[in-house]
């Protein structure tokens, strides 16, 4: 195994926040770069060098320069977990399960949490149907992993993957915020709060420092949305 020589480029989401539980998940030595999407700073010249999409996270090692999340889980897997420590052997039926699987969340988890997430609390104008149609999108894929961990310890079998990675922030963070209780899906539940135990999750879920506040965003959030209600009733009045 080469050397590695990563910097890291993220921020406190739950797509940013997959990238350091692999990491530390691997314990791989790494310099971390703190990217403002706050401040626009994903949009800046340099770090368009590094991304041309400008989002988060990426990531560079040596020469090697790895964007979008799916593709550096897949990317540090590849490289560094010769031994399968969360990956399973490319080749395996295990191994396109869990490339499945972390196409699924980019595709689809990610995207719908987002975007209910957006509509619901950060939109300009309120509009109900698309708050409804991206919650309804997002509570079905909750669904769809509910159906999965029925008949599957974990989602590419019987060992904790890159798959359950890339799942696990959207599910936990994206449900928490969006304020959804994940006990209508007890198996994703089970699943979340087993994951959440491993220290390697827990040290990636403070990275960034300061940690991501999840409580305190909570609170914000739930502002945000009163104040568009309001606005919204004022405006028919």
């Amino acid at each position: 195994m080469s050397t590695p020589d990563i910097t890291l480029y993220t921020d406190n989401t739950p797509n940013g926040h997959k990238i350091p539980i692999i990491l530390e998940e691997l314990g791989l030595p790494y310099k971390l770069e703190q990217v403002s999407i706050q401040t626009g700073e994903q949009k800046k010249e340099w770090f368009l060098k590094i991304n041309p999409n400008g989002q988060i996270p990426a990531l560079t090692d040596g020469k090697q320069r790895v964007f979008d999340s799916g593709a550096i889980l897949l990317y540090l897997a590849d490289k560094y977990d010769a031994e399968g420590k969360v990956s399973y052997k490319p080749g395996t039926p295990e191994y396109y399960e869990q490339l499945s699987w972390i196409f699924w969340q980019i595709g689809g988890l990610g995207p719908q949490g987002g975007a209910a997430l957006s509509f619901s609390t950060f939109a300009p104008v309120r509009s109900d149907y698309a708050i409804e149609k991206f919650l309804s999108g997002y509570k079905n894929l909750l669904g769809v992993l509910e159906y999965r961990l029925e008949e599957s310890p974990y989602l590419a079998g019987e060992k904790y993957t890159i798959a359950d990675i890339a799942s696990f922030t959207w599910a936990a963070q994206g449900a928490a915020a969006l304020d959804i209780d994940l006990a209508e899906w007890p198996h994703v539940k089970a699943w979340t709060d087993k994951i959440v135990q491993r220290g390697a999750v827990q040290k990636g879920l403070v990275t960034p420092k300061p940690p991501f506040d999840l409580e305190q965003f909570k609170v914000i959030l739930r502002g945000q949305r009163e104040a568009l209600m309001k606005k919204e009733n004022s405006d028919k009045h």
